[in-house]
Parts: C-alpha cells; structure tokens; sequence
C-alpha cells in the first residue's frame, strides 16, 4: 500500500468520523426518522437520473437498503436524538464488524475461527464497560438503540455482499434509492406532518444553516466522496491493508466531537472504546474465511468477500 493510499485512507476515516457531528447538527433541527428519509432522497434523485443500475438481484438492492440505510440510520439517529453523543456513536457503531461475522457464519455458514471468537468476546467485553458506566434507562437506551443501528449495517453488509456487485459505489449510490419513502411516512407516521412541515418551512432560516450543513456533509463528503475513495482504494490494495484504517473512525469521531460539541468521554468510555476497537481489529483482520472461490481465485478472491464485509 502505497504512502498516498494510506494518506487518503486516512482522510476517509476523518471523513467518516466527522460524519457523527455533522448528523449532531442536522438533529437539532430535524426530526430523526425525517432526516434519513431527506438524506437519502438528496442521494435518490441525482441516482436514479445519471447511475447506471448496479446490475444485481433486486431481493439484495433492497436488502442492503433495508439494513444499511433503513435500520441503521433510523436506529442511529434515534439514539443520537435521544442522547448519544458524536464520539460514542462513531465508536459502538463499529460492533457492526463482529455482528457481520457473526451473521455471516449463522446466515452464510461460514466458520468462525478461534480468533474471530476471541475478538468478538473482547468487543463485547468492551460494549459491556460503556453500558456499565450508562448504567440507568435513560443514559442506556441510546446505547441499545446505537447497537441497533450496528447490527442493521451488519445486515446491510451480508446483502451487499450477497448481492456481488461489479461496481460496490454503483450499489451504494442505488442502495439510497430504497429508504426515502418508507422513512417519511414512518416520520409521518410517528413524528408527525406538523413538525416534519415545521422543519422544512424554516429550512433556509439562519438558525437552520448548521443543520443544513451537517446534511449536505453527510450527503457530500461522508457519502460521495468517503465511499468514492474507499471503493478505490479497495480496488488497488488486498482489503486486509485497508480496512484497519477504519479503526481510526471512532478516534476521528471522539476528537471531533471534543473539539467542535465540547463532548468529553468519561474514563470509563474511553476504556471500554480502547477495547471494543481491540476486538473489531482482532475479529476483522484475522478474518480468513475458507470458501470454494478463495481456493479457485487465491488471495484476489478472499480480498474480494473481506472488501464487501467492509464495504457495507
């Protein structure tokens, strides 16, 4: 991996990371489950006007657009609505990994090594001390509802993967085209047309200008160009050299919020992230699935099923 590969590797995971602050913004202006539907319908329109189709099985479009941008991004944003600071979300988000592998071996068959165990165990060991020190339903809540939104992305993940794109970003852009409409008649549904209308109507208001912002980041930077470099960059390098660069998401995320919200983590927070990150390395990294097409394609075909667990 060339040096130029691991700066801009770097500069997604700032990218991704500064993505938690932006959602903070756009959340205290717009309702959550009405704030997915509009992020992703921004996505939608330009997709289905200049994208070409991903070529794959409808069944697995739609269910990585369930899990990734539906689950995930409802459950995430209701727990950010709720209380869950930026740099924790960035980090419990990332027990989507071990959730993967998991629902990879029940759903796939595919074999948990010793290892892949080990690090799951530890990153669970770590959810464990930040639930510990949110212990109370009220500090607790956005944590299961983070975690919700996890185990939607590892979903989202094993559909993606499922789905053996020839183009992964061609996927990613059409994926949006799944959760705008079932996201606003849930926001209608549950937040109500008063204050989804009240949202929209004072949009171009000065007050509304950073939560308009943080939309167009997440829509700008951390969709298109954050997933445009990735893609990219799993294309030239095996995806088991790019993909710990996403372990600095939550270190970009932590930072982030610490130096824009003033969120300071607690000891117990930064302990329980240092090992959630140990485990998600220990079960990804390691991660060597045996599959027919990895003895046929050799070490191109297992980056190939390591880069779509990733991708997702």
């Amino acid at each position: 991996m060339s040096g130029r590969d691991r700066v801009l590797a770097g500069v997604v995971a700032a990218l991704w990371g500064l993505n938690f602050v932006a959602i903070h913004f756009s959340l205290e202006h717009y309702p959550p489950f009405f704030l997915v539907g509009l992020r992703f319908l921004v996505l939608a329109i330009p997709t289905v006007l200049f994208v070409k189709w991903p070529g794959v099985k409808v069944r697995w479009l739609l269910g990585y657009g369930l899990g990734f941008g539906i689950l995930q991004f409802a459950f995430l944003y209701a727990g950010m609505a709720t209380g869950m600071p930026a740099g924790l979300a960035s980090l419990v988000l990332q027990a989507s990994a071990p959730f993967t592998v998991v629902l990879a071996a029940v759903w796939l068959r595919e074999r948990i090594t010793l290892v892949q165990g080990v690090g799951i165990l530890v990153a669970i060991a770590g959810l464990g001390i930040i639930a510990a020190e949110r212990a109370g339903v009220s500090a607790l809540l956005p944590v299961i509802l983070t975690l919700c939104g996890a185990l939607g992305w590892a979903f989202g993940n094993i559909c993606s993967r499922q789905a053996q794109p020839a183009s992964p970003l061609r996927l990613t852009m059409w994926m949006s085209v799944v959760p705008p409409v079932p996201m606003i008649a849930l926001s209608l549904l549950v937040e109500g047309p008063a204050r989804v209308g009240e949202s929209l109507a004072t949009t171009f208001t000065l007050e509304a200008l950073p939560a308009v912002l943080g939309l167009a980041y997440t829509v700008v930077l951390g969709t298109i160009v954050g997933s445009g470099i990735w893609v990219t960059l799993m294309k030239r390098n095996p995806s088991s050299r790019v993909a710990p660069f996403s372990m600095l998401v939550p270190v970009a995320g932590f930072l982030s919020a610490w130096l824009i919200l003033g969120d300071v983590p607690t000891v117990g927070d930064l302990v329980g992230g240092a090992v959630v990150v140990g485990g998600v390395l220990v079960a990804t990294v390691a991660w060597r699935p045996r599959r027919r097409e990895d003895s046929a394609d050799g070490d191109g075909g297992r980056d190939r099923v390591e880069g779509g667990a990733r991708l997702g």
